[in-house]
């Protein structure tokens, strides 16, 4: 035990600035025995703090931990069980009671005797002592009894006392002075004996002739214990008033700690409440916006895109461990969410309406463009749109089911605003184109039905078995320069006066130059429209590395036709396949009208196929060019495939 109690007091008291007094083995009354050890402490540092700490022995390692510790002014009851029979087991009344069994009656004694000595010490006899025997309560007993007490044992024990050296030197000289007594004993002790008796005698008188003198040393001591009880009760009274002060100082000292752990804990919270505040308050006029904004307006649109902004910031704010604990936190958040699904909702509705109304306007614009070779131009409502490319950002990344419902109504409404526009454009080409020629009238009756047209194409394309020519041409024609055709159509123009005497140069001039315009209002439309799905809907478009195959130039064009215009949807794995599906989806006339116009030009004249593949070639140049897998690039590059079959078949049949 002793080397246990070194231990602790060397590895967990000592730290502590604490001393070790006392300790007992003990395990918890009627449970599994788990042996631990009740030490009785002090605090070396004043104000002195006497504290009971329960110390257990780790489970992995042979080092001990402290476990819990109690003040021993919280002590109220120790109860021993039995004060007669010698029994291990003890209670302690603290908050509640701890019944423990110590490994042996003495520790437990010796244990129970330190608390009550500390007790009178430090806690003035505050705990009371419950079956507890009177012989381990040492009482107080004043000094001057205890010395007689040790006094009266010594003699008892110590019956032998040594000469010392000056009694020694006495009876030499005497023996020296009584030569006869060494061979007559008897004589010299009796010789002894009277000198003995003359000394006692003597001693009697001088005490009796002191005995004044014995008395006043009596009263001296009488008039010193009443001083010495005096100051005693002095010393009690200081001791009683400086256990006081030191109560005060402890509570003073508890309620500073107290104090300062509440300050600490008020500025961590006042922390996280400007943390909260500064992150997730949204300004009311953000919220105004955000529920009454006006979205038609410039300024309007530019107050709701700062408000989404702001709410965007807020809702993606990374909370710390807690937080979303906090009621206020959750229904801020709810609030939040409100407030997206709101203006999501407002803005989606808007944007809609936008289209709509779009529709309705370009729709009156059509019949000013009926008589000219011209398409509308989209660039106000491009340029009106393009304002709300932020929201629509911030529309994508808060809720991309409305983004996708937005995306799917501005295909449609614009596929079919575009559908009208460019089947009127097509019909004036086909007018313009037919309209000054004899055979113009045969033309200009055809029905204008796409089943007619349709199997007008199908006849061109199934009338001959093998195409006679190779499309290795195609590569040839689309790297020339704009320099050398003109050399080109001049040749070709002296080529029409050798080939054909039934049209003069003047129809087929005519003819290229309707073919290049129609050709040159669609380049531009397709790329602008391209451009502004690009940037309204936040789409990258990411250009296609030089020398790479597109899909028109791998596959049959007539093939790629037929699934455009069956409307399969295109597996989206990117943006740019996203805005070639767009694209898709909005000019999915385009190819079919363009083929129905390559088939009446070759019903005209077989010639023109010459005409519309050296201007096919340049335009798809042109458009590989600028990237190689746009729609537009994709799109002409079918039609020049259909354009070299009739070139094909024409020379053929020449």
């Amino acid at each position: 035990m002793t080397a246990i109690k070194h231990a602790l007091q060397r590895d967990i008291f000592t730290p502590n600035d604490e001393r070790l007094l006392s300790i007992v083995n003990v395990c918890k009354a009627g449970k599994k025995k788990k042996n631990c050890f009740l030490c009785a402490t002090v605090t070396t540092e004043r104000p002195v703090q006497v504290k009971m700490v329960k110390v257990k022995k780790s489970d992995k390692g042979d080092f001990y931990k402290r476990q819990i510790a109690w003040a021993l002014r919280d002590l109220a009851v120790v109860d021993a069980k039995d004060a007669i029979k010698e029994n291990p087991e003890f209670d302690l009344h603290f908050e509640k009671i701890y019944k423990w069994v110590a490994s042996s009656t003495a520790e437990k004694n010796a244990f129970i005797s330190c608390i009550w000595k500390l007790n009178q010490r430090y806690l003035r006899k505050k705990i009371d002592f419950v079956n507890v025997s009177s012989q381990l309560l040492e009482e107080s007993v004043p000094s001057g009894e205890n010395q007689s007490v040790t006094g009266g044992d010594e003699e008892v024990v110590d019956v032998y006392q040594e000469l010392n050296a000056r009694e020694e030197q006495d009876i030499e000289i005497m023996m020296e002075g009584c030569e006869c007594a060494i061979s007559n004993a008897e004589a010299f002790a009796e010789r002894l004996s009277r000198e003995l008796q003359v000394l006692d005698g003597a001693n009697i008188q001088s005490i009796m002739a002191s005995e004044k003198q014995v008395n006043i040393l009596m009263k001296l001591l009488d008039e010193a214990l009443k001083e010495v009880d005096q100051i005693e009760l002095k010393l009690s009274s200081y001791e009683e008033m400086l256990q006081s002060v030191k109560e005060q100082m402890d509570q003073i000292s508890e309620s500073n700690h107290l104090i300062h752990l509440s300050n600490t804990n008020n500025v961590k919270l006042l922390s996280e409440i400007e943390f909260l505040v500064n992150h997730m308050d949204l300004a009311k006029g953000h919220i105004k916006a955000l529920q009454e904004g006006d979205l038609a307006s410039s300024r309007g649109i530019e107050a709701c895109t700062n408000a989404a902004d702001a709410l965007l910031q807020c809702m993606n704010v990374a909370l710390r461990p807690g937080h979303d604990m906090l009621l206020a936190v959750k229904q801020q958040q709810q609030r939040f969410s409100d407030l997206r699904e709101h203006f999501a909702r407002r803005l989606a509705s808007h944007l809609n309406n936008v289209f709509v109304q779009q529709g309705h306007d370009q729709s009156s614009t059509l019949a000013q463009h009926s008589v000219e070779l011209a398409l509308p131009n989209h660039h106000p409502f491009h340029r009106d749109l393009l304002r709300y490319a932020k929201l629509m950002e911030w529309l994508k990344s808060t809720d991309y089911g409305k983004y996708e419902g937005l995306t799917k109504n501005y295909m449609d409404y614009l596929s079919r605003l575009y559908e009208r526009e460019i089947k009127d454009f097509f019909e004036v080409a086909k007018i313009k184109m037919t309209g000054t020629t004899k055979e113009s009238k045969k033309f200009a009756t055809l029905p204008r039905k796409e089943s007619a047209v349709k199997q007008e194409t199908e006849s061109l394309h199934g009338s001959s078995g093998k195409l006679t020519g190779s499309t290795s041409s195609l590569n040839k024609l689309s790297v020339q320069s704009s320099g050398n055709r003109r050399s080109q159509s001049s040749s070709l123009l002296d080529m029409g006066n050798m080939s054909a005497s039934d049209l003069d140069v003047a129809d087929r001039t005519k003819f290229d130059k309707i073919f290049e315009q129609v050709l040159s209002e669609l380049e531009p439309l397709c790329l602008a429209e391209q451009d502004f799905i690009s940037k309204f809907f936040k789409l990258q478009q990411h250009q296609s590395m030089p020398g790479t195959m597109t899909e028109a130039e791998d596959i049959d064009g007539g093939t790629l036709s037929r699934q455009h215009n069956a409307g399969a949807p295109l597996p989206v794995s990117s943006e740019k396949d996203m805005i070639r599906q767009m694209m898709i989806k909005i000019f999915r006339c385009i190819e079919p009208e363009l083929n129905n116009l390559i088939a009446l030009g070759d019903k005209i004249d077989s010639f023109n196929s010459l005409y519309m593949l050296v201007k096919m070639s340049h335009h798809v140049w042109t458009a590989q060019n600028v990237d190689p897998a746009s729609f537009l690039s994709t799109t002409l590059g079918n039609v020049l495939v259909t354009v070299k079959r009739n070139f094909d078949k024409c020379i053929w049949r020449k």
